[in-house]
């Protein structure tokens, strides 16, 4: 059993965590384009999703186990790092103190949401394509990343919406939100297929690889297992 990873995967894996990261960050703007109000975050954290379904289908679901325990611990890490860096005191002279706890200073309810959120998600998404490519011997790679991203999506908006904000948000309020980010997010997916479906056959050839995940654990705690 392979114990070691390549190049491409070395860098899917670094794409994947930093657009984790911008998409938390970028989540306290909220946008309106075309009468639709959003987080800026929408525009990154989709790709997660794909490099996601790049990763197992290249390389199976081991290997994106690891790669999504990776990203929540990469983000438990800049959160952590953020806090120290908030309780820290600033220069008499520096004049950002209330912009930079605006953007870092994430409540831990939100960063709980978040990180429960990412988790199941990812993982609903990494499973549904690995047993639906077993289940259609590798065809219909379209379909399978869409509906792979929209049970994922789905997930994601069902738990960190009611986590980071009952209680705040009214009922009818946060279910339209719930909709609206699952719906926008699985769209992504859909426009960006194209160059996703161009991507994975591009990294099948120069890695030689085309994993089909029989006989192993779905464990996600695993990890040490790639």
């Amino acid at each position: 059993m392979q114990k070691t990873v390549t190049i491409p995967f070395m860098l899917m894996g670094i794409l994947f965590n930093v657009c984790l990261i911008a998409s938390n960050l970028l989540e306290t703007k909220v946008i309106q384009v075309g009468g639709i109000t959003a987080t800026a975050g929408l525009m990154v954290f989709p790709i997660s999703y794909i490099i996601n379904d790049c990763i197992a289908e290249v390389w199976g679901y081991k290997k994106a186990r690891l790669i999504i325990w990776s990203g929540f611990a990469m983000n438990f890490l800049v959160v952590a790092f953020a806090q120290l860096a908030i309780m820290l005191p600033g220069a008499p002279f520096w004049e950002g103190e209330e912009g930079f706890n605006f953007v870092f200073g994430m409540a831990p309810r939100i960063v709980f949401a978040s990180l429960c959120a990412f988790l199941v998600g990812s993982f609903i998404n990494a499973y549904v394509m690995s047993k639906m490519k077993i289940a259609s011997n590798g065809k219909n790679f379209s379909a399978r990343a869409v509906i792979s991203t929209l049970l994922g999506e789905s997930a994601d908006s069902l738990i960190f919406f009611p986590i980071a904000f009952v209680g705040i948000i009214p009922a009818n309020e946060l279910l339209i939100m719930i909709g609206t980010q699952a719906f926008l997010k699985s769209a992504y997916e859909v426009l960006i297929l194209p160059v996703t479906i161009r991507v994975v056959k591009y990294i099948k050839k120069i890695e030689n690889t085309d994993v089909y995940d029989t006989n192993i654990s779905y464990n996600i705690l695993k990890v040490k297992d790639i």
